[in-house]
């Protein structure tokens, strides 16, 4: 069993250090660092420590409020990507012989050397990550009140509102569905292990699987919570958008929405700062919904998932205290 920290805040304060589920696993980001901790089958716990140089600091201009908010969605997508992989691979291996290397990954080793051939799979796994949710979420409705305006006449009001609703539909389905895949319950454990280790460190507690336990898995600055939040503001901006200039036919909507879709992530990526800074009525009320859909991205923990959380958190905790204050 890996060594329990007890490292915490001296003053409790809301943390910038955020992360993602894994299989078997959990990524933390924080201020100066990148930490993978994976659980392997033995039991025994893989780690990968990697140094971060934000944004930010490398492009002051994508730093900029209302800019930033699409370079740092596709920056932790990619660090998502890499991270799944990484745990991926310590998934046990099928007792039938391994399947040789296809001829196109051959050529791209080929061709670019292994380092670069990973990084474009990377690439193409976010690409691909993008447009599979661009399609199910925002070009699906579209394309159903579509279907349906060509059955039944909706003025163009009704059709706004169907459209909506038939996004948070497929959004809130999409999530229980994933939920009930016996793989994805473990990885939404995880989730909440993630959660209840900020929430722990954010409460001032010593980092221990005791203290982490009792802290609650649902936290208001959770990605599930930021991708609501895009499918909202994206209903309220095509809302508006179309009172204003009527387009009906299909397609034009789906390319509006697509030339929305940069405004709509920089608005909720804002949104979200602004909301985690605070605490109180106003802000609870904001950060209700995404809440509510983390009773099915979010499960009790096992302690051996809450160790994981609390090495992965400690890898990035900055030498100097309150570097990672939101």
């Amino acid at each position: 069993m890996p060594n329990e920290n007890n490292q915490s805040c001296a003053t409790p304060y809301k943390t910038m250090i955020g992360g993602q589920a894994l299989i078997e696993g959990i990524m933390m980001l924080g201020p100066e660092k990148k930490a993978v901790v994976v659980r392997k089958p033995d039991g025994e716990l893989e780690e990968q420590v990697e140094n971060r140089v934000l944004i930010k600091d490398r492009h002051p201009l994508l730093g900029v409020p209302f800019i930033r908010g699409v370079f740092n969605f596709c920056s932790s997508l990619a660090n998502g990507v890499k991270a799944l992989m990484f745990s991926a691979s310590f998934l046990p291996e099928d007792e039938e012989e391994p399947e040789e290397p296809s001829r196109f990954e051959l050529w791209l080793d080929r061709r670019l050397g292994s380092e670069k051939a990973a990084s474009f799979f990377v690439t193409a796994a976010v690409a691909l990550g993008i447009i599979f949710a661009v399609v199910l979420f925002i070009l699906l409705p579209t394309a159903i009140t579509g279907l349906i305006g060509l059955v039944v006449p909706l003025p163009m009001w009704l059709r706004n509102l169907l459209e909506g609703v038939v996004k948070v539909v497929i959004f809130v389905g999409y999530l229980i569905l994933c939920s009930r895949m016996k793989d994805i319950h473990r990885v939404f454990q995880y989730h909440g292990a993630e959660h209840k280790t900020i929430f722990c460190y954010e409460h001032g507690l010593p980092l221990t699987v005791e203290n982490v336990r009792i802290q609650p898995r649902h936290h208001p600055r959770c990605g599930t919570s930021f991708l609501f939040v895009v499918i909202v503001v994206s209903i309220l901006l095509s809302s508006l958008l179309f009172s204003f200039i009527e387009v009906t036919n299909t397609f034009a909507r789906m390319g509006l929405h697509l030339l929305l879709l940069p405004v709509i992530v920089s608005l909720t990526y804002e949104f979200n700062r602004l909301v985690g800074r605070y605490d109180n009525w106003f802000t609870r009320i904001m950060t209700a919904p995404g809440m509510w859909l983390q009773n099915w991205t979010t499960f009790e923990p096992d302690d051996s998932m809450i160790e994981v959380g609390i090495r992965a958190f400690t890898l990035v905790l900055p030498e100097e205290q309150g570097k990672d204050a939101w």
